[in-house]
């Protein structure tokens, strides 16, 4: 499974799909790309005249490349074409660090903490495009097919 066929089985379309790219999957981790567009939704009202991308959107991006296609990778061999993996997730504890501004491309990087009983639980960085750490934690959550 490549990384297009995992961006393809993800169950978000825009303006709520903040994945961009995977550029390193193994069973042990992942590591996607995403570039918050300028003119997206949520920056029209999240801090007049400084705009920055929300906490929670962060949160998003972390757990849709670093659970949601991770655990794509991880069901692989369970999965057929016509059915769709069920994501839910289960728990986060983010630590913000620094800002992501309108227009910036992020890095998240994800390892494995434990995959038991379709429960994904993985260790969380999100780096800006200078490299600097802008969050991390850790974000849980259960799979099925």
């Amino acid at each position: 499974m490549n990384s297009n066929d995992i961006i393809k089985r993800l169950p978000y379309q825009e303006p709520f799909l903040f994945v961009d790219e995977l550029t390193n999957i193994s069973s042990e981790g992942i590591t996607g790309h995403y570039r918050f567009k300028k003119d997206a939704y949520f920056y029209t009202g999240h801090f007049k005249n400084n705009p920055m991308t929300p906490g929670v959107i962060l949160t998003e991006c972390m757990a849709q490349i670093g659970l949601v296609c991770f655990g794509i990778y991880l069901l692989k061999d369970q999965l057929r074409e016509e059915n769709q993996p069920q994501i839910a997730l289960t728990s986060s504890q983010i630590d913000f660090f620094l800002p992501v501004l309108p227009g910036e491309t992020v890095t998240v990087i994800s390892e494995k903490e434990v995959f038991r009983f379709n429960k994904l639980k993985c260790n969380v960085k999100l780096y800006n495009e200078n490299q600097e750490l802008v969050c991390r934690g850790k974000i849980s959550g259960m799979l099925t097919t």
